[in-house]
């Protein structure tokens, strides 16, 4: 039986090398070119997705020739190499630069802030409003946040202010784990160079009473003396006569107008009832009150009162302090 060879000729195999060269030099240049952009353009890459769906993605977009962006994505061997998550590009960029983002996962990074002074339960209801995350915390409470989490303790207090760089669809059980372990880092920093004077019993009662500060005032550099005023009342056995203890414990029954009636309310955060400190921090303080906590002033002040710009007037004795609050606060009523 005769066997019949197929011979391509050689002109043939020459041409098809060079189209082959001249489509990867047009490639190379195309690549290499700024993309058609007058803004910044974001985009999704969702789980799964192959290159034909997000070349044509960006092909809807605007963004590249989505015929041009998947064979140069082929020809330097990437079609399987594209990360999901959510990406922005901009006037400028090549494609060869964007292709090597998605391949390294340069993705856009978002930022959330827990803010001082703020509660826990805030700190979920803004996870829960914010769309960027992935909200896995349904229906929780500061009482069940902590389990649900995994981790050990309170949920107020836990969690420390900050901004937080997150990816789109990062869980908010993953933020809250990080803010907490940001808290336990920051808290036991401070702890271990504390004033050797201060006479807590543990951590977490310098939390507390830091928390307390947060509350207090939002000038620095009156934290510390404030702690001082505290500290001070606490040796003495006085009672803390906190007024944003008493409004944490009134919680949504609270309107926005402390009364007297609300002082004589009996809970456990009313510290104008109950001596000593209330059995959990009442929100979220930040690193300048943790500071103030474990590094008093060390004054003599029993007593302070807000002069209505934003500091407070220090008394060491009940009869400068009612001089003080008839100077502040009786002239802000009149």
């Amino acid at each position: 039986m005769n066997k019949r060879v197929l011979l391509v000729p050689a002109t043939v195999i020459v041409a098809g090398v060079a189209v082959l060269a001249s489509v990867n030099v047009f490639l190379g240049r195309w690549a290499s070119q700024p993309l058609p952009l007058a803004s910044d353009t974001v985009f999704i890459v969702p789980a799964g997705a192959t290159l034909g769906t997000v070349a044509d993605s960006l092909g809807v977009s605007g963004v590249v020739d989505p015929t041009w962006f998947s064979l140069r994505a082929r020809h330097r061997n990437l079609a399987s190499s594209l990360r999901r998550g959510e990406y922005a590009v901009g006037p400028g960029e090549t494609a060869d630069e964007l292709l090597d983002r998605l391949v390294s996962g340069d993705v856009v990074q978002h930022r959330f802030r827990i803010t001082e002074g703020t509660t826990a339960a805030e700190a979920i209801a803004a996870l829960a409003a914010d769309e960027r995350v992935d909200f896995d915390l349904g229906g929780a409470t500061t009482t069940d946040l902590m389990t649900r989490l995994g981790l050990e303790g309170n949920a107020e207090g836990a969690f420390f202010p900050d901004t937080y760089l997150f990816e789109r669809d990062d869980t908010a059980s993953e933020l809250l784990r990080r803010a907490h372990l940001r808290m336990q880092q920051i808290l036991t920093a401070a702890w271990a160079q504390r004033d050797p004077r201060v006479a807590y019993e543990d951590q977490r009662q310098a939390l507390i009473l830091a928390s307390i500060i947060e509350k207090e005032t939002g000038l620095d550099a009156d934290r510390p003396r404030i702690a001082s005023v505290f500290l001070n009342r606490l040796s003495s056995n006085m009672r803390l006569q906190s007024d944003p203890t008493v409004i944490y414990g009134l919680g949504s029954a609270f309107d926005g107008d402390l009364k007297r009636v609300h002082l004589a309310t009996d809970h456990p955060y009313n510290t104008y009832r109950h001596r000593g400190l209330p059995p959990t921090p009442i929100s979220l303080p930040g690193r300048a009150s943790i500071e103030a906590a474990l590094h008093p002033s060390g004054d003599d002040d029993l007593y302070f009162v807000a002069r209505g710009d934003g500091s407070s007037e220090f008394s060491a004795d009940l009869e400068q302090h009612n001089a003080a609050v008839r100077r502040y606060q009786l002239r802000q009523t009149l």
